[in-house]
């Protein structure tokens, strides 16, 4: 079980290397990969956040910098009768401390932060930082090595740069809405964040190459993320336009056939037999050999040509069956997976088996279990997880800390 960090705790039995920073206690648990590194959370929503968790699951002490009201995401919509599930999902592993950038006390306090830290991540929009007094130009005259990764919602030059960037509105844009919807039907929205969490993937790696490389060079740099670089990146396979082409022609990856969710006898199933050896085991497996052996299906392609030929077929005989006993019956031999909601992950046996989801102490909810770990280390796993501040939870030790540090005495 991981309880939040409390001052003075003793590191764990691998030693988790590198003092935090003043006033705030010390995470418990083996040393990870970033250990060591010290991170200024200025974001809020997900991409940003979610990026400097993923560097708080690498061992990062990450500092999350709140406007007096806090960030926005603590006010979504939550079933959670006392917090936002959102923001406790987005916000692990971080100290909690409200400043308000507007009065000259708070932007001090940044500022001595800035001066020893090795990153700093914000989701401004492009012409806020300089007039805060917070932009890489004029944060790397106070620290020339630090990481200063921005995160936009469509970069920082360009007719849209001034405009806010949000997951859905960048799906819609890019063309993301209507390839889903296959021209079938209205432009349909993938829920879940998908940009904004592939943008936090791309803050982590960002983040680390430019550590990397200023171990080398000895020099910190500007790093841009927006949400408009992740919805394209998430579809490089569909942007190749050879020259010759139309414009306008079939971009999707889908490889058609009978991949895709069927009905069973009992709830659905994915089924994905694309290779000669996973079709001939599905085949083998339903009793549909005949489809096996008729040369008009002996090729994905074939197959996804004549696809309204063989998915009534294929439908009949998946009847006979539930979907879990249909994933149970093609095991190993035949890619597919029971559809089932997101609350069987908490105990799902290879979830388990992983150590995917632990169990954390919350000052507000109490126990709760939650995904941890997007990475496996095996000589740095990195320190035990803890729960999201509530609001301001570090400001005062990180203050005392500053006014101690400071103090000559």
């Amino acid at each position: 079980m991981s309880a939040p960090p409390t001052p003075g705790s003793a590191p764990g039995a691998s030693g988790a290397a590198g003092a935090p920073a003043a006033g705030l206690p010390e995470r418990s648990g083996p040393r990870g990969p970033l250990t060591g590194i010290r991170v200024v959370d200025l974001s809020a929503y997900i991409a940003g956040p979610y990026g400097c968790t993923m560097l708080a699951d690498q061992g990062a002490e990450v500092i999350k910098i709140e406007p007096p009201d806090g960030d926005n995401l603590r006010r979504y919509p939550s079933t959670l009768a006392d917090e936002s599930r959102a923001f406790v999902g987005v916000n692990r592993s971080k100290y909690g401390v409200v400043l308000d950038l507007k009065q000259p006390r708070d932007l001090a306090a940044l500022m001595r932060l800035v001066r020893e830290a090795d990153v700093l991540v914000h989701n401004f929009r492009p012409t806020v930082p300089p007039r805060l007094g917070i932009g890489y130009e004029q944060l790397q005259l106070i620290n020339p090595r630090l990481i200063y990764c921005a995160v936009s919602g469509y970069g920082e030059t360009g007719p849209l740069k001034d405009k806010a960037g949000f997951d859905q509105v960048l799906q819609t844009l890019t063309g993301m809405c209507t390839e889903q919807s296959r021209g079938e039907g209205p432009p349909e929205i993938l829920y879940g964040s998908v940009v904004d969490y592939y943008a936090a993937a791309l803050v982590a790696g960002g983040v680390s190459s430019a550590l990397y490389e200023r171990e080398r060079s000895g020099q910190g740099q500007f790093v841009g993320v927006s949400l408009m670089r992740a919805a394209l990146t998430m579809q490089s396979a569909r942007l190749v336009w050879a020259e010759g082409e139309p414009r306008d022609i079939e971009r999707d990856m889908r490889s058609g056939g009978i991949t895709g969710i069927h009905p069973t006898g009992e709830g659905y199933l994915y089924l994905s037999a694309n290779t000669p050896g996973f079709w001939r085991a599905f085949c083998e497996k339903t009793g549909l050999m005949a489809l096996h052996d008729d040369p008009r299906y002996d090729s994905v392609k074939k197959r996804a040509q004549h696809r309204d030929e063989i998915v009534p077929r294929v439908r009949e005989a998946l009847a006979a069956r539930s979907a879990l006993a249909w994933e149970a019956h093609f095991g190993e031999e035949v890619p597919c997976a029971a559809a089932r909601p997101l609350a069987d992950m908490f105990d799902h046996p290879q979830a388990v088996a992983q150590q995917m989801v632990e169990r954390i102490e919350h000052p507000v909810l109490g126990s709760y279990q939650g995904f941890t770990r997007p990475w496996v280390f095996s000589r740095t796993p990195g320190p035990d997880p803890f729960a999201a501040p509530v609001l301001g939870q570090h400001t005062e030790a990180l203050r005392a800390g500053l006014d101690a540090a400071d103090d000559p005495a």
